[in-house]
């Protein structure tokens, strides 16, 4: 059980949520970070409360984050401090900001991992087999790297999202992204044809249940094996385990593949306005950190660029 924030880290989050409108994951994560935030402070502030943190202790605390967690991670933590401090300055509960003088995290420390366009084959490549089951893990994977969508947003597919690209219509699908912005995304080849062969007679319709246990459910793209709509967590569990079998159980995150995605088409020119859409990122200066990862940028669109979006220079067809 979540242990109990400080009275002012409730206000702070209550803030988040009405007054800059914070999804109840972001606000989660937030909570997360402030607990371990408020034990370290009372450990090492001989008991001070979290609120009356000082510049030392708050240093202290970011460079216990750096021994042990990524760079993403420890600024992701660094901003919820950040944001915590000076909400407390600015509504005059606390005389200073103790994270005004502590260091941010260097770029490099943040750029994506992806994996690269041989490794990805082999991820995708260690989907065999037949059966709903595996009809539904190559659908779900080729997706996520043929959209560069996060797992979250591939899960939360509805079939109306879908049933252009399923069809006859143009090879486009929906997706809801953060603060609920819908985006239009392509689906290469590949992606499109898992898709609709996991959709087909032979896949999701063999796990559906007689009885809906939850309406929404029933216009979920992607079913687990007894017929509820697929969780994030049961998304990613499918992801490590095919990254098992290929031999890259180390190189596995949420959003390896998301990554990749966007890292393979700039390499291969796209251009990075396209990518910035496709990802469905707010600013291009997001977008950018991949052109760190790739230097060969700006020059073709999603079906030029992406691997799998069609027929690969000097390899064959993957059926």
């Amino acid at each position: 059980m979540t242990a109990a924030l400080s009275r002012l880290a409730e206000e702070y989050l209550s803030w988040l949520e009405v007054e800059r409108g914070r999804s109840p994951r972001t606000l989660d994560s937030y909570r997360r970070d402030l607990v371990a935030y408020q034990a370290f402070v009372a450990q090492k502030g001989g008991g001070d409360p979290i609120d009356r943190a000082s510049p030392e202790v708050v240093t202290a605390y970011v460079a216990s984050l750096r021994r042990t967690r990524s760079g993403a991670t420890v600024a992701r933590n660094l901003s919820t401090l950040r944001g915590f401090h000076r909400f407390l300055l600015e509504e005059g509960a606390a005389p200073c900001d103790p994270t005004a003088d502590v260091a941010g995290v260097a770029v490099a420390d943040l750029l994506p991992k992806a994996l690269t366009e041989d490794e990805a084959d082999r991820l995708l490549g260690a989907v065999v087999g037949t059966g709903p089951a595996v009809l539904r893990d190559r659908a779900l994977l080729e997706l996520l790297y043929g959209t560069g969508a996060r797992v979250s947003e591939v899960v939360g597919l509805n079939l109306g999202d879908v049933a252009e690209a399923a069809g006859d219509g143009v090879p486009l699908i929906r997706v809801l992204g953060k603060g609920a912005k819908e985006r239009v995304v392509p689906l290469g080849r590949m992606a499109l044809a898992a898709l609709v062969q996991w959709l087909s007679g032979e896949g999701r319709p063999l796990v559906e249940p007689e009885k809906w246990q939850r309406r929404s459910d029933a216009e979920a793209v992607f079913l687990n094996m007894r017929g509820g709509r697929l969780t994030r967590v049961g998304a990613f569990g499918v992801v490590k385990k095919y990254a098992g079998k290929a031999g890259l159980a180390d190189k596995v995150s949420p959003h390896v593949l998301r990554h990749s995605c966007a890292t393979h088409m700039l390499a291969r020119g796209a251009d990075i306005r396209v990518v910035q859409e496709l990802l469905g990122h707010a600013s291009i200066a997001t977008t950018q950190r991949y052109t760190k990862v790739s230097p060969e940028h700006l020059r073709r669109a999603y079906e030029g660029a992406h691997p799998r979006a069609g027929t690969r220079a000097g390899k064959e067809d993957v059926a």
